[in-house]
């Protein structure tokens, strides 16, 4: 999981820094500038975790919120509450009932 330590050094790195260009930098420009770190710092951490975890679309052929899936589809199995056989679709194909739960 991602450092919480770490993540508060990035914050408080941040601070000072907007508070250095904010009195560096006129009014107008200062404050864009912090603004700006305010908001893409975190972005750009959020992205450098997720591309580590492999679970931010795109290129790295993590899945994202639903997960990877090798085929392409979403392809959700079930198990069977009453025999626990494994199956795709409305009803279980070796004894028919309809209880199921989800399995990823």
């Amino acid at each position: 999981m991602y450092n919480y330590r770490n993540y508060l050094i990035f914050l408080f790195a941040s601070l000072a820094v907007s508070i250095g260009l904010q009195m560096i930098l006129p009014f107008p420009y200062g404050l864009a500038a912090a603004l700006a770190i305010f908001i893409l710092l975190p972005l750009f951490i959020r992205r450098r975790y997720m591309s580590k975890v492999k679970g931010y679309g795109g290129d790295s052929g993590g899945g994202g919120f639903f997960g990877s899936n090798s085929e392409g589809g979403t392809s959700v199995k079930y198990v069977c509450l009453t025999c626990n056989h494994r199956f795709k679709g409305a009803m279980c194909p070796r004894c028919g009932s309809k209880m199921k739960r989800a399995d990823f």
